[in-house]
């Protein structure tokens, strides 16, 4: 199942950074489609969920991380458009609980925070590369759409 096949559903889907700039960075080949395919039907259907740790990466990354970094007034009209999804503040609850899921799932704390993230709105699913695809941490189904 494609991360676009998944996502046709009526569930939450929070998404990593990677996916996010796998969709603006088009030196990233095939994950570049899928990646924009996959953030299309989110952005049409508004079941798509970000953070703010995961706008601060995509801002980081697309700036200064890829092989051909974007300039800083684009990243950030870019990024104002991501503000109309939901975002999850990274509050302490959050933290907090995220300090408990890798200590429980022995995953590291940036990406505990993603599912603290998640597990705070409710979503269904995570849609990223970094953790183990078909895992199901908190009850919310680990995707890797690649």
């Amino acid at each position: 199942m494609t991360g676009a096949e998944r996502i046709s559903t009526r569930d939450k889907t929070f998404l990593d950074t990677n996916i996010l700039v796998y969709a603006h960075d088009q030196d990233a080949g095939h994950k570049h489609e899928i990646a924009r395919k996959v953030i299309s039907e989110l952005w049409e259907s508004r079941l798509g969920l970000l953070s703010t740790q995961v706008l601060q990466e995509f801002y980081l990354t697309l700036t200064r991380k890829i092989p051909v970094p974007l300039d800083k007034p684009t990243t950030r009209r870019i990024l104002k458009n991501y503000f109309s999804w939901e975002v999850v503040i990274n509050d302490p609850p959050v933290i907090l609980q995220a300090s408990e899921i890798e200590e429980t799932h022995k995953i590291s704390f940036w990406d505990a925070l993603i599912v603290s993230s998640a597990f705070s709105k409710s979503a269904a699913t995570i849609l990223t590369e970094d953790l183990n695809h078909g895992q199901i941490i908190e009850g919310i189904e680990i995707h890797n759409p690649f």
